[in-house]
Protein backbone atom coordinates (compact mmCIF):
# COMPACT_ATOMS: atom_id res chain seq x y z
CA UNK A 1 0.00 0.00 0.00
CA UNK A 2 2.93 2.45 1.19
CA UNK A 3 4.35 2.27 -2.25
CA UNK A 4 1.19 2.57 -4.59
CA UNK A 5 1.22 5.39 -2.68
CA UNK A 6 4.73 6.63 -3.50
CA UNK A 7 3.90 5.78 -6.78
CA UNK A 8 0.64 7.85 -7.01
CA UNK A 9 3.16 10.91 -5.38
CA UNK A 10 5.66 10.77 -8.16
CA UNK A 11 3.15 12.36 -11.12
CA UNK A 12 2.11 14.95 -8.65
CA UNK A 13 5.61 15.89 -7.48
CA UNK A 14 6.60 16.53 -11.49
CA UNK A 15 3.71 18.65 -11.52
CA UNK A 16 4.55 20.58 -8.47
CA UNK A 17 8.27 20.93 -9.60
CA UNK A 18 7.42 22.20 -12.74
CA UNK A 19 5.57 24.78 -11.73
CA UNK A 20 7.75 26.12 -9.27
CA UNK A 21 10.61 26.08 -12.16
CA UNK A 22 8.65 27.51 -14.51
CA UNK A 23 7.96 30.95 -12.71
CA UNK A 24 11.32 32.02 -12.95
CA UNK A 25 10.13 32.32 -16.66
CA UNK A 26 9.21 36.03 -16.31
CA UNK A 27 12.53 37.25 -14.59
CA UNK A 28 14.51 35.54 -17.57
CA UNK A 29 12.00 37.60 -20.46
CA UNK A 30 12.62 40.66 -17.92
CA UNK A 31 16.54 40.49 -18.76
CA UNK A 32 15.76 39.66 -22.09
CA UNK A 33 13.76 42.80 -22.79
CA UNK A 34 16.32 45.37 -20.87
CA UNK A 35 19.29 43.04 -20.94
CA UNK A 36 21.92 46.38 -20.67
CA UNK A 37 19.85 47.43 -18.26
CA UNK A 38 20.50 44.45 -16.18
CA UNK A 39 23.62 44.36 -16.91
CA UNK A 40 24.23 47.88 -15.72
CA UNK A 41 22.93 47.68 -12.65
CA UNK A 42 24.55 44.44 -11.89
CA UNK A 43 28.15 46.23 -12.30
CA UNK A 44 27.60 49.08 -9.79
CA UNK A 45 25.61 46.95 -7.34
CA UNK A 46 29.49 44.76 -7.32
CA UNK A 47 31.22 47.86 -7.14
CA UNK A 48 29.39 49.80 -4.51
CA UNK A 49 29.64 46.36 -2.33
CA UNK A 50 33.21 45.41 -2.54
CA UNK A 51 34.33 49.46 -2.73
CA UNK A 52 35.85 49.04 0.61
CA UNK A 53 37.69 45.66 -0.23
CA UNK A 54 41.33 45.71 -0.70
CA UNK A 55 40.81 45.53 -4.48
CA UNK A 56 37.87 48.59 -4.39
CA UNK A 57 40.23 50.73 -2.09
CA UNK A 58 43.33 49.78 -4.49
CA UNK A 59 41.24 50.84 -7.59
CA UNK A 60 39.40 53.34 -6.41
CA UNK A 61 35.58 51.56 -6.87
CA UNK A 62 33.96 54.37 -4.94
CA UNK A 63 34.78 57.08 -7.35
CA UNK A 64 33.42 54.87 -10.65
CA UNK A 65 30.23 56.56 -11.86
CA UNK A 66 30.22 55.13 -15.42
CA UNK A 67 31.57 52.54 -17.70
CA UNK A 68 34.00 53.94 -19.04
CA UNK A 69 35.43 54.64 -15.38
CA UNK A 70 35.52 51.02 -14.81
CA UNK A 71 37.49 50.11 -17.77
CA UNK A 72 39.94 53.38 -17.42
CA UNK A 73 40.13 52.52 -13.68
CA UNK A 74 40.49 48.32 -13.66
CA UNK A 75 43.06 46.58 -15.99
CA UNK A 76 42.44 43.59 -17.87
CA UNK A 77 43.63 40.18 -15.33
CA UNK A 78 44.69 36.67 -16.56
CA UNK A 79 44.96 33.80 -14.32
CA UNK A 80 48.53 34.79 -13.77
CA UNK A 81 47.70 38.47 -12.39
CA UNK A 82 45.39 37.30 -10.38
CA UNK A 83 47.06 34.34 -8.86
CA UNK A 84 49.16 36.21 -6.01
CA UNK A 85 45.31 37.72 -4.57
CA UNK A 86 44.32 33.85 -4.83
CA UNK A 87 46.64 32.70 -3.05
CA UNK A 88 46.56 35.17 -0.72
CA UNK A 89 42.69 34.47 -0.13
CA UNK A 90 43.71 30.88 -0.23
CA UNK A 91 45.92 31.35 2.72
CA UNK A 92 42.72 33.29 4.64
CA UNK A 93 42.73 36.52 3.74
CA UNK A 94 39.70 38.03 3.28
CA UNK A 95 37.66 41.32 1.90
CA UNK A 96 40.54 41.25 -0.47
CA UNK A 97 38.44 41.27 -3.96
CA UNK A 98 35.09 40.11 -2.43
CA UNK A 99 32.85 42.01 0.05
CA UNK A 100 31.95 38.50 1.95
CA UNK A 101 34.27 35.54 2.89
CA UNK A 102 35.13 33.32 -0.24
CA UNK A 103 35.80 29.60 1.54
CA UNK A 104 36.15 27.35 -1.51
CA UNK A 105 38.12 27.23 -4.55
CA UNK A 106 37.60 25.46 -7.61
CA UNK A 107 41.30 23.27 -8.67
CA UNK A 108 41.23 23.16 -12.32
CA UNK A 109 44.05 22.72 -14.95
CA UNK A 110 42.43 23.75 -17.88
CA UNK A 111 43.77 21.74 -21.43
CA UNK A 112 47.04 23.95 -22.12
CA UNK A 113 49.06 23.79 -18.79
CA UNK A 114 49.38 20.94 -15.80
CA UNK A 115 50.08 23.47 -13.03
CA UNK A 116 46.32 24.07 -10.90
CA UNK A 117 44.34 27.07 -11.23
CA UNK A 118 42.42 27.85 -8.10
CA UNK A 119 39.21 30.11 -8.82
CA UNK A 120 37.34 31.51 -6.02
CA UNK A 121 33.94 30.30 -5.48
CA UNK A 122 31.90 32.97 -3.24
CA UNK A 123 28.14 31.62 -1.89
CA UNK A 124 27.36 34.32 -3.90
CA UNK A 125 28.03 32.62 -7.14
CA UNK A 126 27.13 29.33 -5.61
CA UNK A 127 23.54 30.37 -5.14
CA UNK A 128 22.89 33.22 -7.52
CA UNK A 129 25.12 31.85 -10.59
CA UNK A 130 25.93 28.05 -9.96
CA UNK A 131 22.56 26.75 -8.71
CA UNK A 132 20.53 29.10 -9.92
CA UNK A 133 21.77 28.39 -13.43
CA UNK A 134 21.09 24.50 -12.55
CA UNK A 135 17.48 25.44 -12.11
CA UNK A 136 16.94 27.92 -14.75
CA UNK A 137 18.27 25.03 -17.17
CA UNK A 138 15.19 23.25 -16.66
CA UNK A 139 12.96 25.99 -16.38
CA UNK A 140 14.09 26.91 -19.86
CA UNK A 141 13.37 22.98 -20.91
CA UNK A 142 9.80 22.59 -19.10
CA UNK A 143 8.78 25.57 -20.58
CA UNK A 144 9.67 24.17 -24.41
CA UNK A 145 8.06 20.78 -22.63
CA UNK A 146 5.05 21.19 -21.15
CA UNK A 147 4.21 17.29 -21.20
CA UNK A 148 8.08 16.49 -19.88
CA UNK A 149 7.99 13.81 -17.26
CA UNK A 150 11.45 14.78 -16.23
CA UNK A 151 10.74 14.82 -12.36
CA UNK A 152 8.86 10.82 -12.46
CA UNK A 153 12.78 9.88 -12.52
CA UNK A 154 16.37 10.99 -11.46
CA UNK A 155 19.05 12.98 -13.99
CA UNK A 156 21.95 10.85 -14.00
CA UNK A 157 24.53 13.83 -13.44
CA UNK A 158 28.05 13.05 -14.06
CA UNK A 159 30.54 15.01 -13.14
CA UNK A 160 34.55 15.20 -11.76
CA UNK A 161 36.51 12.80 -9.27
CA UNK A 162 38.25 14.03 -6.34
CA UNK A 163 37.40 15.17 -3.22
CA UNK A 164 37.50 18.38 -1.40
CA UNK A 165 40.86 18.91 0.98
CA UNK A 166 41.25 21.50 3.63
CA UNK A 167 43.87 24.24 3.52
CA UNK A 168 44.51 27.04 5.79
CA UNK A 169 40.76 26.98 6.99
CA UNK A 170 39.35 26.76 3.01
CA UNK A 171 38.77 24.17 1.05
CA UNK A 172 39.90 23.32 -2.69
CA UNK A 173 38.85 20.78 -5.32
CA UNK A 174 36.33 20.07 -8.90
CA UNK A 175 33.72 22.42 -8.89
CA UNK A 176 31.46 19.47 -9.22
CA UNK A 177 33.03 18.59 -5.48
CA UNK A 178 32.12 21.83 -4.64
CA UNK A 179 28.78 22.28 -6.07
CA UNK A 180 28.09 18.40 -4.41
CA UNK A 181 29.37 19.18 -1.21
CA UNK A 182 26.74 22.61 -0.81
CA UNK A 183 23.83 20.94 -2.66
CA UNK A 184 20.64 21.29 -1.22
CA UNK A 185 18.51 18.19 -0.42
CA UNK A 186 16.30 17.94 -3.21
CA UNK A 187 18.88 17.91 -5.83
CA UNK A 188 20.66 14.79 -3.79
CA UNK A 189 17.04 13.62 -4.14
CA UNK A 190 16.65 14.10 -7.56
CA UNK A 191 19.84 13.00 -8.64
CA UNK A 192 22.29 9.76 -9.09
CA UNK A 193 24.87 8.12 -8.48
CA UNK A 194 25.21 9.06 -5.17
CA UNK A 195 27.27 11.86 -3.83
CA UNK A 196 29.62 8.88 -2.04
CA UNK A 197 29.88 7.78 -6.03
CA UNK A 198 30.17 10.77 -7.60
CA UNK A 199 33.13 11.93 -5.54
CA UNK A 200 34.85 8.55 -5.68
CA UNK A 201 38.65 9.77 -6.99
CA UNK A 202 39.79 6.66 -9.09
CA UNK A 203 38.08 7.58 -12.47
CA UNK A 204 38.09 4.02 -13.11
CA UNK A 205 36.78 2.35 -10.22
CA UNK A 206 34.17 5.18 -10.25
CA UNK A 207 32.96 4.50 -13.79
CA UNK A 208 32.08 1.19 -12.95
CA UNK A 209 30.19 2.33 -10.05
CA UNK A 210 28.34 4.75 -11.83
CA UNK A 211 26.98 2.33 -13.62
CA UNK A 212 26.01 -0.33 -11.09
CA UNK A 213 24.16 2.08 -9.26
CA UNK A 214 22.42 3.98 -12.39
CA UNK A 215 21.05 1.12 -13.75
CA UNK A 216 18.75 0.15 -10.94
CA UNK A 217 17.46 3.56 -11.24
CA UNK A 218 14.76 5.29 -13.67
CA UNK A 219 16.63 7.96 -15.31
CA UNK A 220 15.10 10.65 -17.32
CA UNK A 221 18.01 12.87 -18.17
CA UNK A 222 21.54 12.64 -18.59
CA UNK A 223 24.16 16.04 -18.04
CA UNK A 224 28.10 15.80 -18.69
CA UNK A 225 30.65 16.35 -20.59
CA UNK A 226 29.63 14.31 -23.79
CA UNK A 227 33.45 12.86 -24.41
CA UNK A 228 33.13 10.91 -20.72
CA UNK A 229 29.48 10.50 -20.81
CA UNK A 230 30.21 8.27 -24.15
CA UNK A 231 32.16 5.76 -22.14
CA UNK A 232 29.68 5.85 -19.47
CA UNK A 233 26.99 5.37 -21.44
CA UNK A 234 28.63 2.56 -23.54
CA UNK A 235 30.16 0.82 -20.11
CA UNK A 236 26.00 1.00 -18.93
CA UNK A 237 25.49 -1.10 -22.74
CA UNK A 238 28.55 -3.43 -21.79
CA UNK A 239 27.20 -4.11 -18.74
CA UNK A 240 23.81 -4.46 -19.25
CA UNK A 241 23.78 -6.13 -22.94
CA UNK A 242 21.61 -3.66 -23.90
CA UNK A 243 21.09 -2.85 -28.18
CA UNK A 244 20.43 0.82 -26.27
CA UNK A 245 19.83 3.07 -23.84
CA UNK A 246 16.13 2.86 -24.32
CA UNK A 247 15.79 -0.92 -22.82
CA UNK A 248 17.63 0.33 -20.12
CA UNK A 249 16.10 3.82 -19.35
CA UNK A 250 13.16 4.01 -21.05
CA UNK A 251 11.77 7.00 -19.72
CA UNK A 252 14.96 9.09 -20.65
CA UNK A 253 14.34 11.94 -22.76
CA UNK A 254 16.93 14.57 -22.55
CA UNK A 255 20.72 15.01 -22.21
CA UNK A 256 21.95 18.31 -20.85
CA UNK A 257 25.50 19.13 -22.27
CA UNK A 258 28.58 20.90 -22.23
CA UNK A 259 32.30 21.51 -21.64
CA UNK A 260 33.23 20.46 -25.43
CA UNK A 261 31.51 20.79 -28.63
CA UNK A 262 29.06 18.26 -29.39
CA UNK A 263 29.29 17.87 -33.33
CA UNK A 264 31.83 15.44 -33.04
CA UNK A 265 29.71 13.10 -30.97
CA UNK A 266 26.18 13.86 -32.14
CA UNK A 267 25.99 10.94 -34.39
CA UNK A 268 27.26 8.38 -31.99
CA UNK A 269 25.05 9.88 -29.19
CA UNK A 270 21.71 9.47 -31.67
CA UNK A 271 22.84 5.74 -32.33
CA UNK A 272 22.77 5.17 -28.12
CA UNK A 273 19.73 6.63 -28.17
CA UNK A 274 17.05 6.16 -30.72
CA UNK A 275 14.50 8.32 -30.64
CA UNK A 276 13.58 11.42 -32.56
CA UNK A 277 11.81 12.76 -29.61
CA UNK A 278 15.05 12.78 -26.99
CA UNK A 279 16.01 16.10 -26.66
CA UNK A 280 19.44 17.85 -26.57
CA UNK A 281 20.58 20.57 -24.72
CA UNK A 282 23.37 22.88 -24.41
CA UNK A 283 25.14 24.95 -21.50
CA UNK A 284 27.93 26.98 -21.34
CA UNK A 285 29.66 27.12 -17.98
CA UNK A 286 33.26 26.60 -16.21
CA UNK A 287 34.22 27.04 -12.74
CA UNK A 288 34.25 30.89 -13.26
CA UNK A 289 30.60 30.66 -13.72
CA UNK A 290 27.64 29.55 -15.28
CA UNK A 291 27.25 32.01 -18.91
CA UNK A 292 24.49 30.65 -21.35
CA UNK A 293 21.83 28.49 -21.87
CA UNK A 294 19.95 26.63 -24.75
CA UNK A 295 16.72 28.72 -24.14
CA UNK A 296 14.94 26.69 -27.23
CA UNK A 297 14.13 23.03 -28.59
CA UNK A 298 16.57 21.93 -31.04
CA UNK A 299 18.87 24.97 -31.47
CA UNK A 300 22.37 25.34 -31.79
CA UNK A 301 22.31 28.67 -30.36
CA UNK A 302 22.60 29.76 -25.86
CA UNK A 303 20.88 32.29 -24.04
CA UNK A 304 23.18 34.47 -22.40
CA UNK A 305 21.96 34.78 -19.03
CA UNK A 306 22.36 38.37 -17.46
CA UNK A 307 21.28 38.40 -14.02
CA UNK A 308 23.82 35.58 -12.55
CA UNK A 309 26.20 38.57 -10.90
CA UNK A 310 28.27 38.47 -14.06
CA UNK A 311 29.32 41.30 -16.29
CA UNK A 312 30.74 40.94 -19.58
CA UNK A 313 32.93 42.48 -21.78
CA UNK A 314 34.44 41.61 -25.17
CA UNK A 315 37.50 41.81 -27.10
CA UNK A 316 37.04 41.44 -31.01
CA UNK A 317 40.03 38.93 -31.78
CA UNK A 318 41.07 40.32 -35.28
CA UNK A 319 42.16 43.35 -32.44
CA UNK A 320 43.00 40.33 -29.35
CA UNK A 321 46.77 40.97 -28.24
CA UNK A 322 47.46 43.83 -30.72
CA UNK A 323 47.94 47.59 -29.98
CA UNK A 324 44.39 47.98 -31.55
CA UNK A 325 42.85 46.00 -29.04
CA UNK A 326 39.65 47.12 -28.01
CA UNK A 327 37.61 46.24 -24.91
CA UNK A 328 33.75 46.90 -25.42
CA UNK A 329 30.62 46.20 -23.29
CA UNK A 330 27.41 44.09 -24.65
CA UNK A 331 26.03 47.42 -25.82
CA UNK A 332 27.76 47.72 -28.34
CA UNK A 333 28.67 44.10 -29.64
CA UNK A 334 27.57 42.77 -33.35
CA UNK A 335 27.14 39.54 -34.66
CA UNK A 336 29.21 37.16 -36.63
CA UNK A 337 32.42 38.50 -34.57
CA UNK A 338 34.61 36.06 -33.36
CA UNK A 339 35.38 37.81 -29.71
CA UNK A 340 37.12 36.92 -26.84
CA UNK A 341 35.84 36.63 -23.60
CA UNK A 342 36.24 39.20 -20.29
CA UNK A 343 34.04 38.85 -17.19
CA UNK A 344 33.53 40.57 -13.74
CA UNK A 345 31.69 37.67 -11.62
CA UNK A 346 30.21 37.98 -7.81
CA UNK A 347 32.77 35.91 -6.80
CA UNK A 348 35.54 38.72 -6.94
CA UNK A 349 37.37 38.24 -10.42
CA UNK A 350 37.83 41.34 -11.82
CA UNK A 351 38.03 41.87 -15.61
CA UNK A 352 39.16 38.64 -15.83
CA UNK A 353 40.19 37.08 -19.29
CA UNK A 354 38.59 33.76 -18.87
CA UNK A 355 40.32 32.48 -22.69
CA UNK A 356 37.63 31.51 -23.85
CA UNK A 357 35.85 32.78 -27.57
CA UNK A 358 32.51 33.53 -28.56
CA UNK A 359 30.37 34.81 -31.37
CA UNK A 360 26.74 36.63 -31.04
CA UNK A 361 23.71 35.00 -33.43
CA UNK A 362 21.41 37.72 -32.07
CA UNK A 363 21.34 40.64 -30.47
CA UNK A 364 17.00 40.72 -29.55
CA UNK A 365 18.03 38.34 -27.06
CA UNK A 366 21.92 38.06 -27.24
CA UNK A 367 22.23 34.53 -28.39
CA UNK A 368 25.94 33.28 -28.96
CA UNK A 369 27.84 30.38 -29.84
CA UNK A 370 30.69 28.60 -28.53
CA UNK A 371 33.54 29.09 -31.13
CA UNK A 372 36.65 28.11 -29.12
CA UNK A 373 39.87 29.17 -26.81
CA UNK A 374 42.07 32.43 -27.30
CA UNK A 375 45.06 30.02 -27.40
CA UNK A 376 43.27 26.85 -28.81
CA UNK A 377 43.15 27.73 -32.40
CA UNK A 378 45.38 27.73 -35.25
CA UNK A 379 47.15 30.77 -36.62
CA UNK A 380 50.19 30.12 -38.19
CA UNK A 381 50.11 30.47 -41.50
CA UNK A 382 47.32 33.26 -40.95
CA UNK A 383 44.50 30.94 -41.45
CA UNK A 384 42.50 31.73 -38.54
CA UNK A 385 40.88 28.25 -38.05
CA UNK A 386 38.79 28.36 -34.88
CA UNK A 387 37.84 24.64 -33.06
CA UNK A 388 34.24 25.86 -34.73
CA UNK A 389 35.15 25.46 -38.25
CA UNK A 390 37.36 22.10 -37.71
CA UNK A 391 34.61 20.32 -35.25
CA UNK A 392 31.85 21.24 -38.33
CA UNK A 393 34.26 20.23 -40.64
CA UNK A 394 35.12 16.67 -39.05
CA UNK A 395 31.32 16.12 -39.05
CA UNK A 396 30.97 16.76 -42.96
CA UNK A 397 34.04 14.33 -43.47
CA UNK A 398 32.38 11.80 -41.08
CA UNK A 399 28.58 11.81 -42.76
CA UNK A 400 30.06 11.22 -45.87
CA UNK A 401 31.98 8.39 -45.20
CA UNK A 402 29.81 6.68 -42.50
CA UNK A 403 33.05 7.20 -40.06
CA UNK A 404 33.01 8.29 -35.66
CA UNK A 405 35.48 10.61 -34.20
CA UNK A 406 36.43 9.86 -30.72
CA UNK A 407 38.63 12.57 -30.31
CA UNK A 408 41.02 14.43 -32.01
CA UNK A 409 43.88 17.15 -31.82
CA UNK A 410 46.26 19.33 -34.85
CA UNK A 411 49.25 21.44 -34.73
CA UNK A 412 50.60 23.00 -37.64
CA UNK A 413 54.02 21.49 -39.44
CA UNK A 414 56.03 24.71 -39.56
CA UNK A 415 57.71 25.87 -42.88
CA UNK A 416 61.71 24.63 -43.42
CA UNK A 417 63.58 26.27 -46.34
CA UNK A 418 61.28 26.07 -49.48
CA UNK A 419 59.02 23.01 -48.05
CA UNK A 420 55.59 24.81 -47.04
CA UNK A 421 53.43 24.23 -44.08
CA UNK A 422 50.62 22.23 -43.09
CA UNK A 423 48.26 21.01 -40.73
CA UNK A 424 48.80 17.54 -38.90
CA UNK A 425 46.13 15.41 -37.57
CA UNK A 426 45.55 12.43 -34.67
CA UNK A 427 42.59 11.38 -34.58
CA UNK A 428 40.98 8.43 -32.92
CA UNK A 429 38.04 7.02 -34.67
CA UNK A 430 35.36 4.68 -33.23
CA UNK A 431 35.47 3.52 -36.96
CA UNK A 432 38.08 4.29 -39.22
CA UNK A 433 37.29 5.83 -42.86
CA UNK A 434 38.02 2.64 -45.24
CA UNK A 435 40.58 5.33 -47.67
CA UNK A 436 42.19 7.56 -45.35
CA UNK A 437 43.21 10.06 -48.21
CA UNK A 438 39.62 10.42 -48.94
CA UNK A 439 38.90 11.34 -45.77
CA UNK A 440 41.17 13.64 -45.71
CA UNK A 441 40.34 15.51 -49.00
CA UNK A 442 36.53 15.82 -47.85
CA UNK A 443 38.18 17.28 -44.50
CA UNK A 444 40.15 19.77 -46.39
CA UNK A 445 37.49 20.52 -48.26
CA UNK A 446 34.91 21.13 -45.98
CA UNK A 447 37.35 23.65 -44.06
CA UNK A 448 37.99 25.37 -47.26
CA UNK A 449 34.14 25.99 -47.19
CA UNK A 450 34.03 27.46 -43.78
CA UNK A 451 36.85 29.23 -43.49
CA UNK A 452 37.82 31.79 -46.33
CA UNK A 453 41.37 32.31 -44.80
CA UNK A 454 42.51 28.72 -44.85
CA UNK A 455 40.64 28.49 -48.38
CA UNK A 456 42.98 31.07 -49.50
CA UNK A 457 46.12 29.67 -47.88
CA UNK A 458 45.06 26.24 -49.25
CA UNK A 459 44.21 27.63 -52.63
CA UNK A 460 46.74 26.18 -55.03
CA UNK A 461 48.78 24.76 -52.04
CA UNK A 462 50.27 29.03 -52.12
CA UNK A 463 51.13 28.49 -48.02
CA UNK A 464 49.23 25.00 -47.17
CA UNK A 465 49.67 21.79 -48.40
CA UNK A 466 46.98 19.16 -48.31
CA UNK A 467 46.59 18.16 -44.15
CA UNK A 468 48.27 15.16 -42.85
CA UNK A 469 46.49 12.73 -40.67
CA UNK A 470 47.40 9.88 -38.14
CA UNK A 471 44.74 7.31 -37.15
CA UNK A 472 44.91 6.74 -33.03
CA UNK A 473 45.15 3.67 -31.82
CA UNK A 474 42.22 2.70 -29.53
CA UNK A 475 42.09 4.31 -26.43
CA UNK A 476 45.24 7.05 -27.32
CA UNK A 477 43.51 10.03 -25.60
CA UNK A 478 42.44 8.16 -22.79
CA UNK A 479 45.83 6.74 -21.89
CA UNK A 480 47.42 9.98 -22.30
CA UNK A 481 44.68 11.96 -19.89
CA UNK A 482 45.37 8.82 -17.56
CA UNK A 483 49.02 9.20 -17.84
CA UNK A 484 48.81 13.02 -17.01
CA UNK A 485 46.01 12.40 -14.16
CA UNK A 486 43.58 14.00 -15.96
CA UNK A 487 41.03 11.50 -16.46
CA UNK A 488 37.18 12.24 -15.83
CA UNK A 489 34.96 15.33 -15.22
CA UNK A 490 36.08 18.70 -17.61
CA UNK A 491 39.70 17.50 -18.48
CA UNK A 492 40.11 17.27 -22.39
CA UNK A 493 43.53 17.60 -25.12
CA UNK A 494 43.24 20.89 -26.60
CA UNK A 495 41.99 20.77 -29.92
CA UNK A 496 43.89 22.93 -31.83
CA UNK A 497 47.11 24.07 -31.13
CA UNK A 498 49.78 26.73 -32.83
CA UNK A 499 52.46 24.50 -30.81
CA UNK A 500 53.43 20.87 -31.30
CA UNK A 501 53.47 19.78 -27.62
CA UNK A 502 50.60 18.18 -27.43
CA UNK A 503 50.73 16.64 -30.74
CA UNK A 504 54.36 15.25 -30.44
CA UNK A 505 53.68 13.72 -27.01
CA UNK A 506 50.34 11.88 -28.84
CA UNK A 507 52.34 10.44 -31.91
CA UNK A 508 55.06 8.99 -29.15
CA UNK A 509 52.30 7.20 -27.54
CA UNK A 510 50.90 5.89 -30.65
CA UNK A 511 53.58 4.40 -31.95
Amino acid sequence: MAKDKTIMAIPLVNSVVSWFLKKRIHQIDFFKKYANETQHELLFNALQRCKNTDFGLKYNFESIKTYEEFAKNIPVFTYEDMAPYIEASRKGKQQFFWDTPIKWFAKSSGTTNSKSKFIPVSEDSLEDCHYKASKDLLCLYLNNNEDSQLFTGKSLRLGGSKELYEDNGTFFGDLSAILIDNMPFWAEFSSTPSSKVSLMDDWEVKLQAIVDETIKEDVTSLAGVPSWMLVLLNKVLETTGANNLLEVWPNLEVYFHGGVSFEPYKAQFKKLIPSASFKYYEIYNASEGFFAIQDRDDSDELLLMLDYGIFYEFIAMETYGTSEEKIIPLSEVKTNVNYALIITTNAGLWRYSIGDTIRFTSLKPYRIKVTGRTKHHINVFGEELMIENTDKALRIACAKTNTQVIDYTAAPIFMKGKEKGAHEWIIEFQTPPHDLAYFTELLDNALKSLNSDYEAKRFNNITLNMPKIHVAKRNLFHDWLKGNDKLGGQNKIARLSNSRIFLEELLLLNR
